[in-house]
């Protein structure tokens, strides 16, 4: 018996028609909503869900983050004590440095005082001398107490002397000029230096009626050993020398 088959017609439209779902079409930014609410929703909830087990757990944040800002604002002022302490602290050396620039002035003043007591010491020793020794008329200049130390810098001396003219009388006053001669030795050499090294040096230059102190500096190369220094004294218009003496350092 042959079996008919079913017409196009029955198979697209019939009981054999394959089945058609109708479903509703929604836009597209409807489901992006959606999906941002139902995000929303499960942080929510899994924030609640933290929180209520962390207060099941003995965990209460509220109580952490109120005891957190408690510890910044402790922070906070010990940050500012500190501050505090630092500023006394500073102010503190401020006043002691103030007292070791007074102390150290001081200091100073005192070995200033001490070295103007001994030289007046030895201005009352030449003085004595005098007194017991007498005019002395033949000799019209004497250079007394010629010394040369060194004055702290490298390099740098010291020297002083005292200048005596034990037989002029107070008609007028000694004119004249001092000249240094240096000699010494640098690395293994010999040198000399005369000073002033300028014939109008004013430093240089005497005017006194007895007596008078001169003293003063002069460099020379840091290194160099001093052997000895001669000090002339010479009267304003004559190259002859009036009174001279030699000193060796060391």
């Amino acid at each position: 018996m042959r079996r008919l088959r079913p017409s196009w017609i029955a198979q697209r439209f019939g009981i054999a028609a394959p089945r058609v779902a109708v479903r509703t079409q929604l836009a597209w930014y409807w489901r992006w909503i959606a999906i941002v609410v139902g995000a929303a929703l499960s942080i929510v909830l899994a924030r609640w869900l933290y929180d209520a087990g962390s207060r099941v757990a003995g965990f209460d944040r509220l109580e952490i983050e109120q005891e957190i800002l408690k510890l910044r604002s402790d922070l906070g002022e010990a940050r500012t004590e500190l501050d505090k302490f630092r500023a006394a602290v500073d102010a503190a050396d401020s006043r002691l440095a103030i007292e070791r620039a007074a102390q150290q002035k001081l200091a100073d003043q005192v070995r200033s005082q001490e070295r103007q007591n001994t030289l007046l010491r030895e201005d009352l020793a030449i003085f004595e001398n005098m007194l017991v020794s007498g005019p002395r008329e033949a000799q019209s200049l004497v250079i007394q107490r010629f010394q040369i130390e060194p004055a702290g810098a490298p390099g740098e001396y010291r020297y002083r002397m005292m200048l005596f003219s034990p037989g002029r009388r107070a008609e007028r006053n000694f004119q004249g000029r001092l000249e240094l001669t240096v000699k010494l030795s640098d690395a293994g050499r010999g040198a000399m230096i005369n000073l002033p090294d300028t014939a109008g040096s004013e430093a240089f230059k005497l005017s006194f009626r007895q007596f008078r102190r001169v003293e003063g500096t002069f460099r020379v190369a840091p290194g160099a050993r001093i052997e000895s220094v001669q000090a002339r004294v010479f009267e304003s218009g004559s190259d002859q020398v009036k009174a001279t003496q030699t000193v060796n350092p060391g």
